[in-house]
């Protein structure tokens, strides 16, 4: 299966941003973690996805039951090692291929 390696991200209260509900406020948030293949593809699509964090690209606002919350943006991310496309996961060949369009 290859060597795995797996970066998190956690978001709690400040990805709040102009054109949200509630610019400037805090939302509930959650733990997101999303993974990479440890090679060059996988290193160079975390180089993209960090600089689409620090825009503010990586998460958005959406209201679930009359509460606004903290969810993934537009980006696709893998949030499983295994379970294939249809359920975020690996193994998926076109990931870093599409991702990296996307960025």
């Amino acid at each position: 299966r290859g060597t795995r390696s797996g970066w998190c991200l956690k978001c709690v209260l400040s990805c709040s941003k102009v054109g949200d509900p509630r610019p400037g406020q805090p939302y509930k948030g959650g733990n997101f973690c999303a993974f990479l293949p440890d090679n060059r593809e996988g290193q160079k699509t975390a180089v993209l996805l960090k600089k689409a964090f620090e825009q503010g690209l990586t998460f958005q606002i959406k209201s679930f039951n009359g509460e606004e919350r903290v969810t993934w943006g537009l980006i696709p991310h893998k949030a499983s090692w295994d379970g294939g496309k249809a359920r975020n996961g690996y193994p998926d060949a076109q990931y870093l291929r599409e991702v990296c369009t996307v960025l």
